[in-house]
C-alpha cells in the first residue's frame, strides 16, 4: 500500500512510520503545519506541530529513508480547532480540541488530500486498534491501556477507518516504543510527551481564554440565585471545577462548592454542592458511527466522557432525536460540548457531542 505517515516529531509517530517500513509499503512522510507563528519554540513537554517539531520529524524521516514534506494546514486548523474551541467556550461548555483536531484535521483534510493524490492509508503513532470483521472494520482499545487513545479517536467514521493504519495498538507499552526508537537510532527515542492544549504552549487556558473572548465582571451564585462571589469573565470556568472560585461568602455547611453551571448569556457562574454535579442522563443529536451503527431504539453500553475517565456501564437509546445514555451509577460532573464514546467491549461505538444533562439530584 501507498501510505502516508502523518510525523508529528515524537517518537510514537517516528517508530509508526519505520514499522509501516517495515512492512513493506511505499511510504512517505508528512508534518502538518498548523501554526503560522514560524519562530514557535516547544517548551519542554509543552506545546507541538513547533519548528523543532517538523526539524525532528524531517530528521527521523531521513534516517528510515523516506520523502518528507510539510504541509501547512495552518488555516484550516484556525477555523476548525482554535475558533471552534473559542466559539464553544463563548457558548458556555466544554470542548475536547484534540477530538476536533482528529475529526476535521488528521482524519479529514489530510486523509482526503492523501486520497486525492494517490495513497491508500493515513498512518497515524496513535494507540489503538483496528480490526476487520465480516461487518467491516471496527476500532478498538489499544492493547496498552494506559496509553490507549480510542476515545479521541471515537470520532473517525468507518470510511475513514477503512483508510487508517495505526501500528502501535497491539504494543505491549509506551516504553517498548522508546526502547525500539533507540535501537533504530531515532534522535528522538527519549523526546518528552506532549500534553495540554498544544495551541496553548504555556498551559495558561484562563489566560489565552481571556485574551481571545474578553474579560467581563460577573456573578458567582448559588442555585437559589443569591450571589456568593464575583468573577473575572465565565469563560474561566468548566463544570465539576473547585478551585480558583473565591467565594465571598461561605456555604451554610461548611463544604466546598463546585460550578455546577456556566451561563454566558448572563455571565453568571452557579455553583453549589459535589452531590448536585451528579448527572443521571447526558443526550446529543450530534454523533458518528465507527463502524457499523447500532439499531435504533435502547442497546447496553460502555460510556467515557472524557479521555482518561473509566467507562461505566449504562444504556443508551438512539433514535430520529439523537443518542441518550443513562449511567448505571451517575456520573460526576459533566460539562455540555464534552464528547460521549460508547463503547461495546474493546470496541468503539461511536460517539456524540453532549448537548443536554439531567441531574441525579434535585435542585
Amino acid at each position: 500500500m501507498r501510505i502516508l505517515a502523518a510525523m508529528s516529531g515524537g517518537v510514537d509517530s517516528a517508530v509508526a512510520a519505520a514499522r509501516a517500513v517495515d512492512a513493506g509499503h511505499d511510504v512517505v512522510g508528512v508534518h502538518l503545519a498548523l501554526s503560522r507563528a514560524g519562530g514557535t519554540l516547544r517548551t519542554g513537554s509543552r506545546g507541538c506541530c513547533t519548528i523543532e517539531d517538523a526539524m525532528d520529524a524531517r530528521r527521523a524521516a531521513d534516517l528510515l529513508g523516506i520523502p518528507f514534506y510539510v504541509w501547512d494546514f495552518s488555516e484550516r486548523f484556525r477555523d476548525d480547532v482554535i475558533d471552534d474551541f473559542v466559539a464553544e467556550y463563548r457558548a458556555g461548555r466544554t470542548p475536547n480540541p484534540c477530538m476536533r483536531c482528529n475529526e476535521r484535521i488528521k482524519f479529514a483534510a489530510l486523509l482526503e488530500r492523501a486520497l486525492e493524490i494517490g495513497f491508500d492509508a493515513v498512518c497515524t503513532g496513535h494507540y489503538a486498534t483496528l480490526v476487520d470483521s465480516p461487518s467491516g472494520r471496527e476500532l478498538h482499545r489499544a492493547s496498552d491501556e494506559a496509553k490507549d487513545q480510542s476515545y479521541v479517536l471515537g470520532v473517525l467514521t468507518a470510511d475513514q477507518l477503512a483508510h487508517t493504519f495505526f501500528p502501535l495498538g497491539t504494543t505491549p507499552s509506551k516504553a517498548v516504543v522508546r526502547a525500539e526508537a533507540a535501537e533504530r537510532g531515532l534522535t528522538v527515542a527519549h523526546k518528552p510527551d506532549s500534553h495540554d492544549i498544544c495551541f496553548i504552549p504555556d498551559g495558561d487556558t484562563r489566560g489565552w481564554l481571556a485574551e481571545k473572548v474578553g474579560a467581563e465582571r460577573g456573578e458567582i451564585v448559588d442555585r437559589d440565585g443569591a450571589v456568593v462571589g464575583s468573577h473575572e469573565g465565565a469563560h474561566a470556568f468548566t463544570v465539576g471545577q473547585r478551585r480558583g472560585l473565591q467565594l465571598g461568602v461561605p456555604a451554610s455547611d461548611g463544604k466546598p462548592r463546585f460550578v455546577l453551571e456556566v451561563r454566558p448569556v448572563t455571565n453568571t457562574v452557579v455553583v453549589g454542592p459535589k452531590d448536585a454535579l451528579a448527572t443521571a442522563e447526558i443526550a446529543g443529536e450530534r454523533w458518528t458511527w465507527a463502524g457499523r451503527a447500532p439499531e435504533r431504539g435502547e442497546f447496553d453500553c460502555h460510556v467515557q466522557i472524557r479521555a482518561h475517565a473509566e467507562p461505566v456501564p449504562a444504556a443508551a437509546r438512539f433514535d430520529d432525536a439523537g443518542v441518550t445514555v443513562r449511567p448505571r451509577e451517575p456520573f460526576d460532573g459533566v460539562a455540555p460540548g464534552q464528547t460521549a464514546v460508547l463503547y461495546d467491549g474493546t470496541r468503539v461505538i461511536g460517539q456524540f457531542t453532549i448537548d443536554r444533562t439531567v441531574s441525579a439530584v434535585p435542585a
